[in-house]
């Protein structure tokens, strides 16, 4: 058996088995989204979807792959703002395409305009 300590993030931080620790809730939520991102000095400008969201970003779900720790222009579709972001990891593929996480470079707390459970909320399943 893995003992907790065994079982860390990328972050290095001690997870209980079967627990993953987030810094804020996610909300399963489908948000059209575009993204640019500059590359060999072109503007490259993809349309994506939310799968999830939270305080912090959103895991998007993409026709085409960005590399680790690219820097990507989010912009709500819905809101129209936008915020700078990076890839934490390399993108999953999917059958509908890839899914990259998203992590927003600076705090924006409101970029999805909706309200998120408080951070101490358990739903009924855990």
């Amino acid at each position: 058996m893995t003992s907790p300590k065994e079982l860390t993030s990328d972050r290095m931080t001690a997870l209980m088995p079967g627990e993953e620790r987030r810094r804020s809730h996610r909300v399963i939520i489908r948000v059209p989204v575009a993204l640019e991102v500059t590359m060999q000095g072109q503007k490259i400008k993809t349309n994506a979807i939310t799968v999830a969201v939270n305080i912090h970003g959103a895991m998007v779900l993409c026709p085409r792959p960005f590399d680790a720790e690219t820097i990507v222009e989010i912009r709500n579709e819905r809101t129209h703002d936008r915020a700078a972001s990076r890839v934490t990891r390399a993108p999953r593929e999917s059958a509908e395409g890839y899914l990259i996480p998203l992590e927003f470079t600076t705090p924006t707390p409101n970029f999805w305009q909706i309200v998120f459970p408080p951070a101490n909320w358990k739903s009924s399943d855990s």
